[in-house]
């Protein structure tokens, strides 16, 4: 009789860990939580054959808040350039490469549970076989514990073809008016 308890009691414990394995198959409390604005039909990732790829790659990074992809985005030589009002005597434009940006952006992502990016207009384009050139404006909303945060502006992109047919942005300035 107390074998027969033991046992059943053994079957129920295996049986409460094999549906709590299962269950866990179905949900990953890793990926990050699907919300309205990004349900949208607009957030499929490219094979950046084209800069226009590439942009699009870049709002997949931000709403999914993947540093990964947003990493294959740079070029070894990438550039992030601003104008800060506040450097110097009179404003200066400042710059970080590749490294430091990753690491802005990673910290970004991991802070944040909502990046949602909107590209708006373009308003320069410049496409050669090799390097290209885009101009466009956009929104940004962070949503984070402690912050909500809308932005605006203008960002000029310049890119280039690597040697695996990928586009990546080479030099990223943020021209938003100060």
């Amino acid at each position: 009789m107390i074998a027969d308890r033991r046992r059943m009691f053994r079957t129920g414990r295996l049986l409460a860990a094999a549906a709590a394995l299962w269950a866990s198959a179905c949900w990953n409390p890793f990926a990050p939580r699907l919300t309205d604005s990004l349900e949208g039909a607009d957030l499929i990732l490219t094979e950046q054959k084209t800069p226009a790829d590439v942009l699009q790659n870049f709002k997949v990074a931000y709403a999914f808040r993947d540093s990964l992809l947003y990493s294959d985005l740079l070029d070894t030589a990438f550039q992030f350039v601003y104008y800060d009002p506040n450097e110097g005597t009179s404003g200066q434009f400042v710059s970080w490469g590749r490294d430091v940006d990753l690491r802005a952006t990673g910290r970004l992502f991991r802070h944040a549970q909502i990046a949602d990016l909107v590209w708006k207009s373009t308003l320069n384009e410049t496409l050669g076989e090799n390097d290209a050139s885009i101009s466009r404006g956009f929104d940004l909303t962070l949503v984070a514990e402690d912050f909500d945060v809308k932005l605006s502006g203008r960002a000029v992109f310049e890119f280039r073809r690597c040697r695996d047919e990928k586009w990546r942005i080479r030099r990223w300035t943020d021209d938003t008016d100060n």
